[in-house]
């Protein structure tokens, strides 16, 4: 048996999405304000991506966003922890307290407009992230499509973005172990940030666990801000044209012409 479907067996190992219905009360999930541990915390209320004003009441489904990274200040600004960065601009952004820990992970309870969304980072160090996360998503009844994994990208120049529906795990360890965790399943989006790749022959290990340079790091910086914009857009549009036009100024942002 996978570990998903061993992980909560009360609920569904296909992802189904739960029913959320609006409230005129709240339009959050609510959580506690201080820092604490919880095996249930409640569920709330709102109205999807992309709702239809004709067809009556909304039903919105939960979006679960999580940060790849490693856990303790020795590990914060590296190359490495940039997923658990762009997860901490979310919340300031949007106003969401990371403030819970459940299923090996610190969590952050609220909304993205009128979606609501689940943050995490993982504690269980990144080569099992999928621990944490898969967990998560079947307790949380989240779809796949629904399911944004945050990461590092060697492959992408310091400071470019990449936002796609789904593929493999490129060989980041992490990723690998989610998409096992997901009972093999890759159908999922994920948002890569560009670190870029160990000059010479430097040992991969040493580069990733290394903190950005003076110059990357405003690179860096940079597309946090524009990536909590991405997953915005994201969140309330799905896979627009926007996030087509995106991926390709991204693509780009560094050729001069």
């Amino acid at each position: 048996m996978s570990s998903l479907a061993m992980a909560t067996p009360t609920t569904s190992a296909h992802f189904s999405a739960p029913t959320i219905l609006p409230s005129s009360h709240t339009r959050r999930w609510s959580v506690a304000a201080p820092l604490r541990r919880t095996r249930r915390p409640r569920l709330a209320t709102v109205v999807a991506s992309v709702p239809d004003p004709a067809a009556g009441p909304v039903e919105y489904t939960p979006w679960l966003i999580a940060g790849l990274g490693n856990p303790g200040n020795k590990y914060y600004g590296t190359r490495h922890n940039v997923g658990f960065e762009m997860v901490d601009r979310i919340a300031r952004e949007e106003g969401i307290a990371m403030n819970t820990i459940q299923s090996k992970s610190l969590l952050g309870v609220g909304s993205i407009g009128e979606v609501p969304v689940l943050l995490v980072k993982p504690q269980s160090y990144m080569n099992y992230s999928g621990e944490a996360i898969g967990p998560l998503a079947a307790y949380y009844q989240v779809p796949l499509r629904h399911i944004l994994l945050v990461y590092d990208d060697m492959s992408l120049p310091n400071g470019v973005l990449r936002l796609q529906r789904k593929g493999g795990h490129g060989r980041h360890n992490g990723l690998q172990n989610v998409i096992e965790n997901l009972d093999g399943r890759r159908e999922f989006p994920r948002l890569s940030i560009g670190i870029g790749s160990p000059p010479g022959k430097m040992d991969t290990r040493a580069f990733l666990l290394q903190k950005f340079s003076a110059e990357e790091r405003v690179q860096i910086d940079t597309a946090l801000e524009q990536g909590v914009d991405a997953v915005r857009t994201l969140v309330l549009k799905g896979f627009s044209g926007s996030i087509e036009r995106f991926n390709l100024v991204q693509k780009y942002k560094f050729h001069r012409v």
